[in-house]
């Protein structure tokens, strides 16, 4: 869908570098994480996507098209400072920001009455926005985003705002526009999310991508082969012999479940035939490291 390649951006006369040599392909109908600490480049990379600002060299390519202004209204994009009207109704404003994105009046009433029933705000349309909580503006904002069906859909820190309850309700209506084919890169800290709903990251640090890939790869990059093991009905005999025989931390002994991680596995059908001679095993797993971990560890080591 979306395709940068070698994209650079600088400011003050090129001595701060926003994007070195950035490059990222977000494949289609997928939700592309974009991660990084603040002052990374990832702003200056949807600024440029949204052609708001251009890149100094690197081009960007949308279904293999050099992106052009006619690439406009096939983009939303809801930044982390919103843009809204204060002492602007908020029927007028849906219908101005669907005019502004080419949509006649009629499918502009007719969308936004579909995501105002979705988001359950019917009863918003004659509000100001000066009326609204931060919560309920960033509903409105959402739909301003989303009206004009676009088919990349940009969405920085999009649950800014919410309390748990609405946050999950705009996280379901992203999933729903995932599974209708929108393209969906989302910028966010918040690496739950990452993990819940993205397919794909990628991670900016000092303005350069330092890794990127699906999230589950990614993760497998940074295990350390540690094995969550829990046990029950454990011979003590057998278990002082595996202790010797495995490197074995963190040992918990709660209610008669014996719980521990092993450092090195080695042969595990060896280790399994190990594990039974000790007592049933209740689990075995192994530890994936978080996107959290997964960011702290990468970014530590640049």
């Amino acid at each position: 869908m979306l395709r940068a390649e070698r994209v650079i951006k600088t400011y003050d006369s090129g001595r701060k570098i926003a994007l070195n040599e950035f490059s990222i392909s977000v494949p289609q109908g997928a939700i592309y994480g974009l991660l990084g600490p603040n002052g990374a480049g990832k702003t200056s990379f949807i600024r440029i996507i949204n052609q708001i600002t251009q890149a100094d060299s690197g081009a960007i390519f949308i279904h293999d098209e050099k992106l052009s202004p006619k690439h406009i209204r096939e983009i939303g994009y809801m930044p982390e400072e919103r843009g809204l009207y204060k002492n602007m109704t908020v029927g007028d404003q849906i219908l101005y920001f669907g005019e502004l994105k080419g949509m006649s009046r009629a499918d502009a009433l007719k969308q936004a009455k579909y995501w105002f029933d979705a988001l359950e705000i019917d009863h918003w349309w004659k509000k100001k926005l000066s009326e609204l909580s931060k919560g309920m503006a960033q509903k409105i904002q959402f739909v301003v985003t989303v009206l004009h069906q676009p088919k990349l859909l940009i969405l920085d820190e999009p649950f800014s705002g919410f309390d748990p309850v609405n946050a999950n309700l705009i996280k379901e209506q992203i999933l729903h526009l995932k599974k209708t084919g929108t393209t969906i890169i989302l910028s966010t800290h918040r690496m739950e999310s990452v993990e819940e709903m993205c397919d794909s990251v990628a991670l900016v640090h000092q303005s350069k991508k330092i890794l990127d890939g699906p999230v589950f790869e990614v993760r497998e990059q940074f295990k350390k082969n540690i094995f969550s093991v829990t046990l029950s009905d454990v011979h003590t005999e057998n278990w002082d012999n595996f202790i010797r025989q495995y490197s074995v931390e963190n040992i918990k002994n709660n209610h008669n479940l014996l719980q521990f991680e092993l450092k090195n596995e080695g042969n595990q059908n060896e280790l399994l035939s190990n594990l039974l001679k000790i007592g049933k095993i209740r689990s075995f797993d192994e530890k994936i490291p978080s996107m959290n971990e997964v960011f702290i560890e990468a970014v530590s080591a640049k």
